[in-house]
């Protein structure tokens, strides 16, 4: 394994570029399933662009209710912890519903105070997103031509 692969990119070779990741993961997988010492392969995304997809408005509702939801998740993990490593509480089922009720009150709190907090700044629900526009698989050199004649063969 090369403990510097930007040191070695500049001896790779272009055996297949594409407008899709899943067509570059693609290709890769070909070459795995023939056999091909994939160890030797990059994908490198050029042109790249961060891509932002805004779901909806933010309103205190959604706030609460994404705050509750991270919070139950919390609390479970919480109640869990406790009934494992707390052998002389009777209910173990009763410490998962307490961690999960405190975790969503909690949390529905801890985001209605952030939205409230943000002075309308941010009143949106998005997503982002690194997307390249175009993908190519590389090659170490030496292995470029092998790469090219079992790509060829990729439908």
């Amino acid at each position: 394994m090369n403990p510097n692969p930007a040191r070695s990119l500049a001896a790779r070779e272009l055996v297949g570029s594409y407008p899709e990741y899943a067509g570059a993961q693609r290709a890769v997988d070909f070459l795995s399933d023939e056999k091909f010492p994939v160890e030797r392969t990059a994908i490198i995304g050029s042109d790249l662009r961060m891509v932002e997809l805004v779901y909806g408005r933010l309103n205190y509702g959604r706030a609460a209710l994404a705050g509750a939801a991270s919070g139950a998740w919390f609390g479970l993990l919480i109640g869990l912890f406790l009934g494992l490593f707390a052998p002389e509480v009777d209910s173990f089922l009763g410490l998962l519903l307490w961690g999960l009720l405190f975790g969503v009150l909690a949390g529905a709190a801890f985001g209605l105070a952030g939205h409230a907090l943000s002075g309308g700044k941010r009143d949106f629900v998005s997503r982002q997103q690194l997307s390249a526009g175009r993908y190519d698989v590389v090659v170490d050199s030496e292995f470029a031509n092998e790469a090219r004649t079992v790509l060829a063969r990729l439908t």
